[in-house]
């Protein structure tokens, strides 16, 4: 989404010559921006888990944009179901219709197609939650996810977002990021700090991942929260490209050290399976590292 609004008006889209499908290589794209969708949809994205609310008035404020466009934005939006008013009142909220969206979209992923049946046997197999998640920017999202029946209190769900530096899956997904690469997502001086295990700096996160890419996985007991022990390994699409991580989630106190190995290429098998059904052929070169136990690395 660009960071500003394009304000020119558009004349030459509006001309009696129709609009070509396709823009010619030489057109430039700005030429087909619909100003009124960009500023709708910049609307939405100001909503978060930390501002869920938020008055047409501090939304104007927030886009630099007139308060009669943002109460006519909210007017269109609400009719549709994509915001809402909280409560009755005068502050909005997201709706319905963009959760509809959301998960229309997850469904339409051959990832999560692929990846849900393939969780749920390993949730079967292993007996604790399984999770397949994406990265997004400096964020994991969540988008499949097999429940245990075992009790077991969790706090993600499809659609939760964490921050990749300072999680194991998140770690797996930035396998393939150069220093380089991870100086431009992270251009702070410190990371932010979640627990006592999150890396302080990019080239100590760098450090981390690399060690991770040549283990081929990532088993750590309280990596972003007490007491939870993950095990992760990285899903390759056809060009070697690191596209999701899919990860066990298991109560620390629960894990039976003769079981652990066993685990852990259960999960990398089945990270493994899903990267074949995404095309993806290991080279001669792909990890064979044995399994290690990161408690006591």
């Amino acid at each position: 989404m660009p960071a500003n609004v394009r304000q020119h008006a558009s004349t030459e889209a509006m001309s009696s010559n129709p609009i070509p499908a396709t823009p010619a290589a030489s057109e430039t794209p700005d030429k087909y921006i619909v100003p009124g969708l960009e500023r709708g949809l910049r609307l939405l994205s100001e909503f978060s888990s930390k501002d869920r609310t938020m008055s047409a008035a501090e939304l104007a404020r927030r886009l630099k944009v007139p308060r009669s466009t943002v109460f006519r934005l909210l007017a269109t939006l609400e009719m549709l179901g994509f915001v809402e008013r909280a409560d009755g009142g005068r502050d909005f909220r997201l709706g319905m219709a963009v959760l509809r969206l959301g998960f229309e979209y997850l469904a339409s992923l051959e990832l999560t197609e692929l990846g849900r049946p393939l969780l749920e046997r390993l949730r079967d197999e292993i007996g604790y939650p399984s999770n397949l998640v994406v990265r997004d920017g400096r964020s994991i999202v969540y988008v499949a996810k097999a429940v245990s029946p075992r009790p077991f209190a969790s706090s993600v769900n499809v659609g939760t977002r964490l921050p990749a530096h300072a999680t194991v899956l998140g770690r797996v997904l930035l396998e393939d990021l150069s220093l380089a690469e991870l100086r431009a997502l992270y251009p702070e001086t410190h990371l932010e700090v979640f627990s006592d295990s999150t890396p302080r700096t990019v080239d100590e996160l760098h450090e981390i991942v690399q060690r991770d890419r040549e283990r081929g996985y990532v088993l750590q007991e309280g990596f972003f929260e007490a007491s939870i022990s993950t095990i992760a390994a990285p899903v390759r699409d056809r060009t070697g490209k690191v596209v999701a991580a899919l990860g066990a989630t298991i109560p620390a106190a629960h894990i039976d050290p003769a079981q652990l190995d066993a685990m852990v290429e259960k999960v990398r098998d089945t990270a493994g399976e899903l990267s074949r059904l995404l095309d993806y052929r290991p080279s001669l070169h792909s990890s064979g590292a044995k399994v290690v136990n990161l408690y006591r690395e």
